[in-house]
């Protein structure tokens, strides 16, 4: 399908884009901005926004819609990585951040403890900087879950990616809708104090009525941030477009997510779960 004028994007490029590469490179960095090719890499690079990517560029999921390298991190951590991640953070002099990972299914804690290192240290040096941890599931285990929170984000984030019919077909077999779900319902379960955020990519194959009912379902968590985006296919590999909407279509879900209480839905066709992070809440 050929993608419509409003999905165009520059080519990252800029002296700030280019100040935000070299100095994740130097501390040997990832960016999911660049493992999951997202559209908005030249915007929030040029702004000296990142979301930074720890536990390394190895996934051992494999969703189908997810340009991130799979296979065995074979238990591997970079114990320095919470230290240079707060280091390059305090010299962006960034005041709000984003961390996401790969999924760890190769550790015991499935990466919950490097987790709450990286959020500690980042905020011992950067006290003024707000953390969103943009977590994986940790396989459902409450422990691990209870380790980030006990860390103090100031928003924890964990997507359902796509609605629940497709999310078997989408989503690695060991990913579920409910278990996503039951995740954003813990988060308010143990702080109430921390703001909960999830997001889902449509033109995947699903329907309109699809889409207002993750809202529902989301909104019966009690999540304060929801985002909705156009989902692009990143290689030839990877599961087809099968629609692409409309920006008018796009506001009629934000119309509709707020409508049921929502507090936050940012919804356009090149919206991502760390789009305009910062400018939320």
């Amino acid at each position: 399908m050929k993608k419509p004028e409003w999905l165009k994007v520059k080519i990252p490029s800029g002296h700030d884009f280019r100040g935000v590469f070299d100095l994740l490179k130097k501390y040997n960095l990832a960016t999911v901005c660049e493992e999951a090719r997202c559209p908005n890499m030249h915007e929030c690079w040029n702004k000296k926004c990142a979301t930074i990517m720890i536990l390394g560029k190895v996934c051992t999921r494999a969703c189908r819609f997810c340009s991130v390298e799979t296979g065995d991190p074979e238990g591997k951590i970079d114990a320095q990585e919470p230290f240079h991640v707060a280091r390059v953070i305090k010299k962006l002099g960034l005041k709000y951040v984003v961390i996401t990972s790969v999924d760890r299914d190769d550790l015991d804690d499935f990466g919950s403890q490097h987790y709450a290192t990286t959020i500690s240290e980042i905020k011992k040096q950067n006290p003024k900087t707000r953390v969103e941890a943009l977590i994986p599931d940790f396989a459902g285990q409450r422990v691990h879950l209870r380790k980030v929170i006990d860390a103090h984000p100031f928003v924890i984030g964990h997507n359902i990616e796509t609605v629940k019919k497709l999310t078997r077909y989408i989503r690695d077999r060991r990913c579920s809708y409910e278990r996503s779900l039951e995740v954003l319902r813990q988060v308010k379960e143990f702080s109430s104090n921390i703001h909960t955020k999830s997001g889902l990519m449509v033109g995947l194959g699903e329907a309109r009525q699809d889409i207002i009912q993750a809202l529902a379902d989301l909104k019966a968590t009690g999540v304060d941030i929801v985002t909705i985006g156009q989902y692009l296919q990143p290689t030839k590999k990877h599961h087809f477009v099968q629609k692409y909407y409309t920006p008018e279509e796009f506001a009629e879900f934000k119309d509709i997510g707020e409508e049921m209480g929502i507090g936050h839905v940012l919804s356009g066709p090149l919206v991502r779960s760390s789009y305009h992070a910062s400018e939320i809440l």
